[in-house]
């Protein structure tokens, strides 16, 4: 695959950070941006990492499974931490700064167990593309000492899935899987049953073969978002149907398609 000079730049960039770095902890999810960026670093600094990844009910349970075997296939330690954001108040109040008391702590676990293993670095997935939108965690990131390979070589998410795709990965074309708090509009109460029902929601979807998507949860309504081009699936009236009844039985009162589709943020909107 024939790469652009920018794109050639960018990864030396991206090599020369980590190189500079010498050592470091990866926060990974499994995503898209970490299995690269835990990939580049593998490459670039040998056994000098490890990949922490936070079990936790705000992430669907397939992607630890998928986190731990492509770790084991890049061929780096993994730790598997427990995370329990629900024990956050204002994670759990749903605050518009959720994410930045969230990540304040889990990032200072993460710096905990770097010094414990003589790591000099604790460094996230966070990528160019991520700056456009309102993400409180970066605050968090800067305040703990996090550092953005990525970011910081000016990668985009289209960058990262064309440098994924030469490198092998399988993720390059994964849909990305954002935490499933972002499912619910600020100030609703996140709770465990309605982490589950979003959770079960998302992957009854999947079974369908529908790819990137988001089940947003406003009480007894769920709203679907799929890409405009899947819209038309909906237009069946068995398959349709078929997925009011088992979001019914799942505990929805009303199941609706939001035609603006898929986009990545749109709690954000009412900000």
């Amino acid at each position: 695959m024939s790469l652009s000079p920018e794109l050639d730049s960018k990864m030396r960039e991206l090599r020369k950070i980590i190189l500079e770095m010498q050592s470091m902890l990866v926060a990974y999810s499994g995503g898209v941006d970490s299995t690269f960026l835990l990939k580049i670093v593998k490459d670039v600094l040998s056994d000098n990492v490890v990949a922490v990844t936070a079990q936790s009910l705000v992430y669907p349970a397939g992607e630890l499974k998928e986190a731990q075997e492509l770790a084991k296939t890049i061929g780096v330690e993994h730790i598997v931490i427990e995370s329990n954001e629900l024990d956050i108040p204002e994670f759990a109040q749903n605050t518009p700064d959720r994410c930045y008391y969230c990540r304040k702590v889990l990032f200072s676990k993460f710096n905990e167990i770097a010094r414990q293993r003589g790591l000099k670095h604790v460094v996230d997935g966070c990528n160019l593309d991520d700056t456009a939108d309102y993400r409180p965690g970066i605050r968090a990131a800067r305040e703990t000492g996090v550092r953005s390979p990525l970011k910081e070589a000016k990668l985009t998410k289209e960058d990262i899935r064309k440098f994924s795709k030469q490198v092998g990965l399988s993720t390059w074309n994964k849909p990305s899987i954002a935490c499933l708090a972002s499912r619910f509009p600020y100030g609703d109460r996140i709770t465990s049953e309605a982490l589950a029902m979003v959770a079960e929601a998302e992957d009854y979807l999947y079974t369908l073969g529908f790819g990137q998507l988001r089940v947003r949860h406003h009480g007894t309504v769920s709203r679907i978002e799929v890409p405009a081009e899947d819209m038309t699936a909906f237009l069946n009236n068995r398959l349709r149907t078929q997925i009011v009844d088992h979001l019914k039985a799942i505990g929805y009162t009303y199941v609706a398609l939001d035609l603006q589709g898929y986009r990545t943020g749109s709690m954000n909107e009412t900000l």
